[in-house]
Order: C-alpha cells, then sequence, then structure tokens
C-alpha cells in the first residue's frame, strides 16, 4: 500500500499553461544570470572598473541566492503561490529593466541584487509547484521540463551573451530578456492557482540570521578563493569559511529543538532522499568547474576567441535541453537508477579523455566530448532530483526543494574554488624554470596541463556518484516503513 500516493489526491489543474508561465520566466531570468559573464570584460572597459570589482556581478548574484534560498521553505508556507509568484517576478521584472538601463556600476549592481532576490524565491516555487500538481508517475516528464531552466538556459548563456555583445551592446542581453519575463507574469497571472495552503506561523529572527550568516559565509568565503593571489590563505576566505560553518552548526541545532523550523530537518530521515541529494551536489560540481574550466582552456589553451568558444558549447547545450524531456519521460519508466549510473558512468569516461587535450587537439573532438559531458549530466541531475523529492510526504515539500535548491549554490562554489586552485597550482607548477619571456609562449602548455589536473579531480567526483547510484532504489519510499527502520 502506497500511503504517500494516497495521501495525494490530486486536483485538476491546467499543468499546461502552469507550466508555461513558470518556465519561460525561469528561462529567462537563469540566461541572464550566465549571458552577463562573457560581457564582463566590456564592462569593465564602459564603466572604468577593475577585474575584482567586476567580479561582484557574479559573486554578489550567487551570494544573495545562497542567503535567500533556504529561506524559501518558509515563505512557501507563509504566502499563497500567487504572492509569492507576483512578488519574484515583479522583482525580476525590475532588476532586469534597471540593468538595461544601468548607467554606472553601482545602478547595475542593484540590478544583479532584485534579479536574484526574484530568482531565488522563483525556482523553489517552481519545483514544489510541479510537487503538488503533478501525480508521482507524471513528475519525471514534468521535472525533465525543468531541467531546461536549471540546466539549459545557465548553459547557453555565455553563447548567448556573446551573440548580443558580438552585435549589440551588452543591455540588450537584458532588454531581449525583459518581454518575456512579462509575457511570463501575465500568463502566471491569467492561469495560476494556489496550489498549498498558507500557514501562519511567526519568523524566527535567530534561525534566520543564522542561515544568513551561514549560507552566506560559506558561499562568500569560497567564492573569494580565485580573487587576488592569496587564494586559500587569503583571511577572508578563511574568516568567511569558518564564520559560516559555524553559524550554519548553530542553525542546525536551532531546527532541531524548533516546534515549526525554517527548514525541517526531517527531511534527511528519508535515505533515498540523502543520496538523491548527495548526487545532486556533486553533479552541478561538476557541471559548474567545467563552465570555468573548458571556456579557460578553449581560449587560452586552444587561442579560440570568446565568442568560438561559446559558440563549441553550444551543441552540448542544446542537445542537454533536447534530452531532458525525453529522460524524464524514461525516469517514469524506468525509474532513476538506470539512468544515473550510465550518466555517472559517461561523466567519467568523458572527463578522462579530456585529461588527453592539448593545444593541438581538434576542434571536433572537443566537441563531441563536451556533447558526452552534456548527455552524462542530463542523464543525472533531473532523476536525482526528482527520486529524492519523490520520498517526502507533502508537508516537506517546502523543505526538500529549500534543501535540493540550496545545496548546489555551496557545492557549486566549492567546486569552482577547489578547481580554480588546482589550475592555477597545475599553470604555476608547469612554467616553473620557464624565464619571463618563455612563460608567455608556454601558457598554452601552462593551461592544458593545469586543465588535466582539474579534469583529474572531476573524474573522482564522479566516479563518487557512479558508486553512490548503485545504492538507489526505485520507487516511493513508504512513510511508515521509513519511520520503523530509522
Amino acid at each position: 500500500m502506497n500511503l504517500q500516493g494516497d495521501i495525494e489526491m490530486k486536483k485538476e489543474y491546467n499543468t499546461r499553461a502552469i507550466m508555461v508561465a513558470l518556465l519561460i520566466c525561469g528561462f529567462s531570468g537563469y540566461l541572464s544570470e550566465t549571458a552577463i559573464n562573457i560581457a564582463m570584460t566590456n564592462l569593465m572597459e564602459v564603466f572604468q572598473i577593475s577585474a575584482a570589482t567586476v567580479q561582484w556581478l557574479t559573486t554578489g548574484y550567487m551570494l544573495t541566492i545562497g542567503i535567500l534560498t533556504p529561506i524559501s521553505a518558509m515563505l512557501l508556507q507563509m504566502f499563497s503561490t500567487r504572492q509569492l509568484f507576483i512578488g519574484s517576478l515583479v522583482s525580476l521584472i525590475l532588476g532586469t529593466l534597471i540593468a538595461a538601463l544601468a548607467i554606472n556600476f553601482e545602478m547595475l549592481m542593484f540590478s544583479r541584487i532584485l534579479q536574484a532576490v526574484g530568482m531565488s524565491t522563483l525556482i523553489p516555487l517552481l519545483f514544489n509547484t510541479v510537487l503538488v500538481i503533478y501525480p508521482h508517475h507524471k513528475r519525471g516528464a514534468a521535472m525533465g521540463l525543468v531541467g531546461l531552466v536549471t540546466m539549459f538556459a545557465p548553459a547557453i548563456g555565455p553563447t548567448f551573451g556573446g551573440l548580443v555583445v558580438g552585435y549589440l551592446t551588452w543591455q540588450y542581453i537584458f532588454w531581449i530578456s525583459l518581454p518575456f519575463l512579462v509575457v511570463g507574469l501575465l500568463m502566471g497571472l491569467k492561469y495560476l492557482e494556489n496550489v498549498t495552503d498558507v500557514i501562519k506561523q511567526k519568523i524566527d529572527i535567530l534561525s534566520v540570521l543564522l542561515s544568513t550568516i551561514g549560507f552566506g559565509g560559506v558561499v562568500y568565503g569560497f567564492s573569494q578563493v580565485s580573487e587576488g593571489s592569496e587564494g586559500w590563505s587569503n583571511p577572508v576566505v578563511i574568516t568567511s569559511i569558518i564564520v559560516g560553518v559555524i553559524a550554519l552548526v548553530l542553525f542546525i541545532l536551532r531546527q532541531n529543538v524548533m516546534s515549526n523550523p525554517m527548514i525541517d530537518l526531517r527531511v534527511f530521515k528519508y535515505p533515498m532522499y540523502v543520496i538523491g541529494l548527495i548526487l545532486v551536489a556533486l553533479c552541478p560540481m561538476i557541471f559548474m568547474t567545467t563552465l570555468i574550466t573548458l571556456p579557460m582552456f578553449l581560449q587560452t589553451g586552444a587561442g579560440l576567441s570568446p565568442f568560438t568558444a561559446g559558440l563549441m558549447l553550444l551543441p552540448g547545450s542544446a542537445l542537454f535541453g533536447l534530452l531532458s524531456p525525453r529522460i524524464g519521460s524514461l525516469f517514469d519508466k524506468y525509474g532513476p537508477k538506470w539512468l544515473v549510473i550510465p550518466g555517472f558512468a559517461i561523466l567519467s569516461v568523458m572527463l578522462w579523455f579530456f585529461t588527453t587535450l592539448s593545444p593541438a587537439s581538434s576542434i571536433t573532438l572537443m566537441v563531441a566530448l563536451h556533447i558526452g559531458l552534456s548527455i552524462g549530466t542530463a542523464l543525472i541531475l533531473m532523476p536525482a532530483q526528482t527520486h529524492a523529492l519523490n520520498q517526502l510526504p507533502p508537508e516537506l515539500y517546502p523543505h526538500g526543494t529549500a534543501v535540493v535548491n540550496t545545496l548546489p549554490q555551496v557545492t557549486g562554489a566549492i567546486g569552482i574554488a577547489v578547481a580554480v586552485s588546482i589550475l592555477t597550482g597545475g599553470i604555476d607548477k608547469y612554467l616553473q624554470g620557464f624565464s619571463t619571456s618563455a612563460k608567455l609562449s608556454e601558457m598554452a602548455n601552462a593551461m592544458s596541463a593545469g586543465s588535466h589536473n582539474v579534469f583529474f579531480y572531476m573524474i573522482i567526483l564522479a566516479l563518487i556518484g557512479l558508486v553512490t547510484a548503485f545504492f538507489i532504489r526505485r520507487g516511493v519510499v513508504n512513510r511508515k516503513e521509513v519511520s520503523t527502520q530509522l
């Protein structure tokens, strides 16, 4: 007997219209998030700012997401679906408009914070809505569409940004996104219903404060590793991470003694949820590291222009988008295990081939390897997310989605920090013994050596994921069964 399936007696929703509205908004938000990265050099010239300053457009965005996403579980219970949707879209639209009109860096930075505020609510709302309006046997296909937002849009962002900056100006990154957000808002106003009940509860200021310091400190600390020459010895990095970890420990202790916690840690009592969470944590570490390392290798190691490098990543990114809905249907039919295991196996093989690349490697080979990485990622992320969330009872959906959406922000920041350290360490080691003039001519080979080290690091992560995937059990766990086991 499936108690959870019996509990979830679904009412009829216009699921297609609801999903279109949410996906349009989420896709547009994610697209502009990564598209602006390709315009960083241009923005440095326009606003006469340093590389360290312009990086705050990314760091500030990630920091805001890392701080606010954990609070989404509380917001999903305190406000109706429509209220949260309207609030997130108003913030997104306003932020996008201000970015398009920005006349100085401060104005653009403020707009990025507004965009992050909107996305930190919209994405958990998207996940939670899918869990409520779709029964278990249809969630895979629905979550496959969500993959278009969470992975496909960020992946093609740099290519989109390169096209826009190459033929127009950086402001059009936001002007092009703006009408889609407005259309999504109008569709949501017409079709989106309140799919959850509003629960009156007090805001625990201490929990919010500890969450902000904890997640914010960890994300900020790791994001600063690549800033300057001090790396891991930077006092700001060390202090931020230590303070963040201490705050997270206190946050966890606080949640355990509260009758109505901000994030209900009972989600970790479901073994298949925890396994899915581990896989969801590993996948962004590999994916985000690839998005950083591969373009650097293509430009510095292979000598390609930023635009050409972006175009080379497009086939794999496009294939990811095309595969996501199909993989969702396969998940509904066969379950997660025999999708996730081949996914990590493919990642491991592709990453091993990446360790053999050199500046003389053919473009065709590099495009083919990136396509393989995209296929492997597509096989892992959506099945792992969906299977994890399927284990939870409805009352824990907001808390489960908050954790699932927060963890990738933290692991992504950690993965990038470690990768950049390995990359720079490999480059420095290779260049030892060369004269200053020779170092310039050897930079392509040095980049290859550093990149190889990063890809070996990612192979280790992929193998950990492969081993973990063998512990997946198919099906929705019976809540009484879990409580008895634990």
